[in-house]
């Protein structure tokens, strides 16, 4: 990558900043491990539940709530985010993220468990916007309930999308790397979705239900 082409890059993960919730709820995946997403990934959040106005919102994968925050940010007062960790301390320093964001019950609905478990019980066609950023080995099953749950028109946005850059190299034949490449492929190729691949922080894939 060319030194202008990472500058641009830069400028694009930073252009919109995050405040301090945000920066502590980020911290706090720092402290666990967490790989979570960037504020370049966050914004584009933002702008898509904007854009489709999404009023009930899925995630599998609810961390400390850096991504929950970016959703919450987009989504309308009467919007409702039910997100899915299997973690209760994920849970419970997302939940006081969201709280100091002034985002209480009912707009969050935090389910602690298998998302696996949970997903089945979820109401058909009664999600506007599914968001992804868990293994990405059960990723395929994860879409299954994914597509089941979102209305016609719903957007499913998938994180980590370039897994750390080895997706397109197709030499890169690591579990998780060949796992995401062919969800790709196959999502592109689905008569069910209309899908593409945006190039900020770790890649963001984004399919609307047809």
């Amino acid at each position: 990558m060319s030194n202008e082409k990472t500058l641009s890059w830069s400028y694009c993960e930073d252009f919109i900043p995050e405040g301090e919730v945000l920066e502590t709820a980020r911290q706090h995946a720092r402290d666990f491990g967490i790989n979570t997403i960037t504020s370049g990934v966050g914004a584009a959040l933002r702008m898509i539940v904007a854009s489709c106005g999404a009023k009930a919102v899925a995630e599998i994968g609810t961390g400390t709530g850096v991504s929950g925050l970016w959703l919450l940010s987009g989504m309308s007062a009467d919007a409702v985010l039910t997100t899915i960790d299997i973690e209760p301390e994920h849970h419970k320093i997302a939940r006081t993220a969201f709280a100091a964001a002034g985002m209480r019950p009912p707009r969050t609905r935090l389910i602690t468990g298998q998302a696996l478990d949970i997903l089945p019980r979820m109401a058909a066609r009664a999600y506007d916007l599914v968001f992804l950023d868990a293994d990405p080995q059960q990723n395929h099953a994860y879409i299954a309930e994914a597509t089941r749950m979102l209305r016609r028109g719903g957007v499913l946005v998938v994180a980590h999308a370039l897994w750390n850059d080895t997706v397109a190299d197709p030499a890169r034949r690591e579990p998780e790397t060949v796992a995401i490449r062919q969800l790709g492929k196959d999502l592109a190729d689905s008569e069910d979705f209309m899908t593409t691949i945006l190039p900020v922080g770790d890649g963001l894939l984004v399919a609307v239900r047809r």
